[in-house]
């Protein structure tokens, strides 16, 4: 017997008066019959590499059990849900990282292991996401997204320059990735309309949303769809809607035409909803397959951001100087849990986001972590770094491993490029890979 049904190109898209906007993965672009591996709408592993700065508590994040038989302490507890997927490495450390300018180069270090040249200009290493473009960026609308929760300027420092303190991401050894701040040009990226911002701007002010541009196409396109498949466009283009309307309402609170000087980091009070949305529009990307390597730096090296949401007013970056004050050391602990806790909705998202024959968590593989360990020191021995999905079964979960003292944080990396497909053999300092993953 055959069975045969037509079915959908994985590229079908919604259009109406210039605005494009993908779909996710859908029943009906998967041939009657027909395993999903084989086929060209395959899942295909999704890369997150989510940074914070100012490290961690270690002994309230890495899990005192070794193995799957292990509780999660404060910093990582918001996770819980998630443990089935998740892999908390301990003992690794990045030597690249370790300067006498430690906040400067922080950050440009943690994904390419490289320790950087004295030099204004930056000279490192090609970070571990865009060796992953390489692989897996070519078949999507945009190779990579490169992110940011708080705007403005990172660290400098004369020997190394600003190259190191403004992003986690390089394209080349000397090619440091900008990290955009701006959720509305974030949205205009991966579904805006126009030739260039300008045009995207005046579309999107004259129609006011963007699924009015496509709604006609969308009504067309359900009439041809089963039931589950309706379901899921109407859930996608719902959340797509979401995030459109907490845009509009961000610019409708801005303060218009006034000529304010720029406010320090620390008196923005949205910052929960500015990480949020930024998850929110990275996990629409992953959907849509607009993107498939991701970089998300939640907060900037020397950040003097205040947390008056959860009690704390203290600055982040002196509060992170604790000198062993107990008191301090709490205060800390509540900023650190609550970066875990936005990482979490998302992870939350991604788990309840159909994807083929599974989920998106579990089709995803997202390095959590720091490049820094104990703050007040600036130590980068032992870091703290989890992952999180299973690279469509490739990566065991569930699980807690600790290795040697010195043991280079590269070889997680060259790890997690591994399991996603990317063939890779060395990457920075690296000596081999984690079988136990």
């Amino acid at each position: 017997m055959f069975i045969t049904k037509k079915h959908l190109s994985r590229r079908t898209v919604l259009r109406g008066l210039g605005a494009t906007v993908a779909l996710p993965l859908l029943d009906a672009m998967i041939p009657a019959s027909t395993a999903l591996a084989a086929t060209a709408a395959k899942p295909t592993p999704r890369l997150g590499f989510i940074y914070f700065p100012h490290g961690a508590i270690i002994d309230r994040w890495s899990p005192a059990a070794v193995g799957k038989d292990f509780e999660l302490p404060q910093i990582l507890s918001p996770l819980a849900d998630f443990r089935s997927h998740l892999t908390v490495v301990s003992g690794l450390r990045n030597k690249a990282g370790e300067s006498p300018a430690p906040h400067a180069i922080m950050a440009g270090t943690w994904l390419g292991c490289v320790a950087p040249a004295v030099s204004n200009a930056p000279k490192g290493g090609v970070s571990a996401d865009q060796i992953a473009v390489r692989h897996l960026g070519q078949e999507s609308p945009l190779p990579s997204l490169e992110l940011s929760g708080e705007p403005g300027a990172g660290p400098c420092d004369p020997g190394y320059g600003c190259g190191f303190g403004n992003t986690i991401s390089f394209r080349t050894a000397t090619q440091p990735l900008p990290m955009e701040s701006n959720p509305r040009k974030v949205f205009y990226r991966l579904f805006g309309e126009g030739d260039n911002a300008a045009e995207r701007q005046a579309v999107m002010e004259e129609t006011g949303s963007l699924l009015d541009l496509i709604k006609d196409s969308a009504s067309d396109l359900q009439r041809k769809l089963g039931a589950a498949d309706r379901a899921m466009v109407t859930d996608y283009l719902d959340s797509v809607r979401e995030v459109e309307r907490r845009l509009q309402k961000m610019q409708g609170q801005s303060a218009g035409n006034l000529d304010l000087p720029s406010a320090p980091t620390g008196v923005q009070e949205d910052f929960g909803k500015q990480l949020d949305t930024m998850f929110d529009l990275m996990a629409l990307a992953y959907q849509a397959n607009l993107t498939r390597v991701v970089t998300f730096m939640m907060a900037k090296e020397v950040s003097m951001r205040t947390y008056n949401q959860i009690g704390v007013p203290d600055a982040f970056h002196p509060l992170s100087h604790h000198q062993n004050d107990a008191a301090k050391l709490d205060r800390l602990a509540k900023i650190q849990t609550y970066h875990t806790a936005a990482f979490a909705k998302f992870v939350k998202k991604l788990g309840q986001m159909q994807d083929g024959d599974g989920t998106m968590l579990d089709h995803s593989l997202i390095l959590f972590g720091s490049n820094m360990s104990n703050s007040d020191l600036h130590n980068n021995d032992p870091l703290p770094a989890a992952l999180v999905g299973r690279a469509y079964g490739r990566v065991k979960g569930g699980q807690h491993l600790k290795f040697a003292q010195d043991t280079p944080l590269a070889n997680l990396l060259v790890t997690m490029l591994d399991r996603a497909g990317v063939p890779v053999e060395t990457l920075g300092n690296s000596t081999g890979q984690f079988a136990e993953v």
